[in-house]
């Protein structure tokens, strides 16, 4: 199988392909394996080899990871992304359906500083072994304190 090379004229093995995307080797394994990335072309020996659509892919999938989305969000999006007959509607849908997520996300986080901050202040931090801390962390209700 022929592949076309890269806009250097040459196709890249899956280190080259990582360090041009930001991705790790390993995680360039996993999005192939989750069908992000779809197979590529391997040699002979049974080295894959990356032209510079799959890096482009692979920036696009790393960037989407670094702003929170999901792994099913991504496959979404890259398909929508392929689609040049795609909707704006739906990418703003998956956009706003992540950012009500974080939100909600954001809120629980809070919530367990404000709860840590005064378990915190409830305990000495001093030689004896009384630490109202892991005693919180010990309640078997599941309660924390407001």
């Amino acid at each position: 199988m022929n592949r076309p090379a890269t806009a250097s004229g040459s196709l890249l093995n899956i280190g080259e392909a990582a360090a041009r995307s930001g991705v790790s080797a390993k995680m360039v394994r996993h999005y192939e394996s989750l069908g992000l990335l779809p197979p590529v072309h391997r040699t002979e020996a049974g080295y894959r080899q990356y032209g510079e659509r799959e890096v482009h892919t692979l920036r696009f999938i790393r960037r989407a990871r670094d702003l929170g989305f999901s792994m099913a969000e991504i496959a979404e999006l890259l398909k929508l992304w392929q689609n040049r007959r795609r909707s704006s509607a739906d990418v703003k849908r998956i956009a706003l359906s992540h950012v009500a997520d974080l939100e909600r996300r954001i809120a629980e986080m809070q919530a367990m500083k404000r709860t840590l901050e005064g378990l915190a202040a409830c305990c000495h931090g001093d030689g004896r072994p009384e630490c109202p801390i892991l005693e919180e962390l010990a309640d078997s209700d599941g309660r924390t304190p407001a």
